[in-house]
């Protein structure tokens, strides 16, 4: 009792601050502050997109960006990891919004920073590593995807009622043809041109901030007919809990689920990217758990919207040579330093404008690369790849992602089920006379079980196993089974009842311990054992089996067969 309390009190620990966070600061605080500057410029007109793009606003995002950024990067487990609001959460909220309205995305939020709180106290962060690649590549890509479709009616200057965002985009589509407005696509495709080309070319400059900035300042010159952002606050908002409604949570624990998940997922991921780019960097992702559960419990008390790691920012304060947590603190204190002093500035920044840059961030998301390499290797990958992304544009993220995994998990199963064989074995008859020999052959099959037994290819294990026929004893040799679970072991119980009922002895060979614990379970090893048919070696297994014939008379009838024949075989 005290050992598992103080194991509890050891993974508290883990997840909290500790010294070595602030390692970094003595000896890169400089840059780290510098890191963070230039990532709030970058996050800055992100924050603000996907708050529009997810029904609540631009103050949503940037709050998201301010409050959860800094709990995050202050509780998180990685030095480099930046949060705020993506691309992904933007869409998952957008039917929540339209359900329930701002409030219900509010308490959505603050379910989902339970939930991720729980998870990183079970420690269910360490699973992120299970998730196949082509499930991430398909996501991502279809993420993208419902981006560029979600801005098309702000790209396009229509006005289009919030739903599925395929039909939204082509109602933008049929409402630009009816009635075009050209200010608003010219200003979201030189936004759009300006990052892509820019990126190509210089791509440590601010692109999206220079191009909103321009085209901000080109349509307050021109006083051309645009929508706006608007007037947003100038200070952050008083925390509260008004938002809570109890008679609202049961509706939207699914939507809190999935927002749950998202979160993980993308957090998890991004901290595994970061960690890539560097060298002595390593993420704890339990903590990151918590890091991110925190913020997005605080958030909603000040309106913000849900949050997660930001694999786009992250990238940005790692090429900009941050070391440690000081860079993506920094960050959310510069964006609330905007707030604080641009805020009549940021209201005339035009909707198509961050349209732009979200369709250009959309873009930069998609790697062909990767995604034709997947294509072209295994036809089991692309088809994970595909239907995940396909599933992405016209259902639930979150589901998605759990067909795009359920998938590929049966893809995985069928391969390894086919790597389960029966193989029959030559049995060595060098060390017996030729009667023994002949004996051995007529009346004893020995079986070797190769690779997992398990749910998967438990049925076809025992089709092939009592193919046997007109033998006295089976030998399986069980010393290269890789696993075996109660599906399998109720199988083999099986086969080996069968074979017995049909006057064939079996004998086993070779059993692992942790192999044995089902088949004991099922009360399978206990005859065995009272029986001596159980052994370490299949040589073993053998000569008792020899020695069985022998007690039962058949050495001695198949000698008297011989002789008999010798007999007439005489002049």
């Amino acid at each position: 009792m005290r050992d598992s309390s103080t194991a509890t009190i050891r993974r508290f620990r883990r997840l909290l601050p500790c010294r070595a966070d602030a390692a970094p600061l003595r000896r890169h605080w400089h840059t780290d502050l510098l890191a963070g500057a230039t990532v709030a410029v970058v996050a800055l007109p992100l924050a603000l997109g996907f708050g529009l793009a997810s029904g609540l606003g631009a103050v949503a995002g940037l709050i998201a960006s301010i409050v959860a950024g800094a709990l995050a990067a202050l509780l998180g487990g990685s030095n480099l990891q930046v949060t705020g609001p993506t691309g992904p959460m933007a869409v998952v909220l957008v039917p929540v919004v339209a359900a329930h309205g701002p409030t219900g995305v509010l308490i959505v939020g603050f379910l989902a920073g339970i939930g991720l709180v729980l998870l990183a106290v079970t420690g269910a962060g360490q699973y992120v590593r299970y998730v196949p690649v082509p499930v991430v590549e398909g996501f991502t890509a279809g993420v993208a995807v419902v981006m560029i479709l979600q801005q098309m009616p702000a790209a396009l200057g229509v006005h289009v009622p919030g739903g599925q965002v395929v039909l939204g985009a082509w109602e933008a589509a049929r409402g630009f043809a009816a009635d075009p407005d050209w200010i608003a696509l010219g200003v979201s495709l030189g936004v759009t041109a300006v990052i892509l080309l820019g990126f190509r070319l210089r791509p440590v400059i601010p692109l999206p901030l220079l191009a909103v900035a321009a085209a901000t300042f080109s349509t307050w010159y021109l006083s051309a007919d645009v929508d706006v952002i608007g007037a947003l606050p100038s200070v952050l908002p008083a925390p509260s809990l008004d938002f809570l409604d109890p008679a609202e949570m049961p509706s939207l624990v699914a939507a809190a689920v999935a927002v749950c998940a998202l979160c993980a997922l993308e957090s998890l991921l991004s901290a595994t990217v970061s960690d890539n780019m560097t060298v002595d960097q390593h993420h704890n992702p339990d903590r990151e758990l918590l890091g991110q559960g925190v913020g997005n419990l605080v958030a909603p008390m000040f309106g913000g919207m849900p949050a997660s790691g930001a694999l786009a920012r992250t990238a940005v304060n790692v090429r900009a040579g941050a070391a440690g947590r000081l860079a993506a603190l920094s960050h959310s204190v510069f964006l609330a330093l905007i707030m604080l002093t641009l805020a009549p500035i940021v209201a005339h920044v035009p909707l198509a404008a961050l349209a732009g840059v979200l369709i250009a961030t959309s873009v930069r998301m998609i790697e062909v690369g990767s995604l034709l390499a997947l294509a072209r290797s295994t036809r089991a990958d692309a088809a994970v790849m595909a239907i995940t992304l396909a599933a992405t544009v016209l259902f639930n993220l979150v589901w998605a992602v759990a067909v795009g995994i359920a998938l590929a998990g049966f893809l995985a199963l069928r391969r390894i089920s086919r790597a389960t064989s029966v193989e029959r074995e030559p049995i060595d008859t060098g060390d017996h006379h030729d009667e023994e020999a002949a004996l051995l052959h007529e009346h004893i099959v020995a079986y070797r079980l190769e690779g997992p037994l398990f749910f998967a290819a438990a049925h076809r294990f025992l089709l092939q196993l009592l193919e046997v026929a007109d033998v006295r004893v089976v030998v399986l040799r069980m010393s290269r089974v890789s696993t075996l679970d109660a599906s399998g072991a109720l199988v083999l119980a099986d086969a080996i009842k069968r074979l017995e009922h049909r006057g064939i002895a079996v004998y086993l060979s070779g059993l692992e311990p942790i192999h044995a614990r089902p088949l004991a379970a099922l009360g399978v090893l206990e005859p065995l054992w009272q029986q001596g048919r159980l052994f370490e070696h299949t040589g073993e297994a053998i000569a008792a089996a020899r020695r069985r014939l022998k007690a039962d008379g058949l050495l001695e009838q198949l000698e008297a067969e011989s002789a008999r024949e010798g007999e007439a075989e005489r002049p």
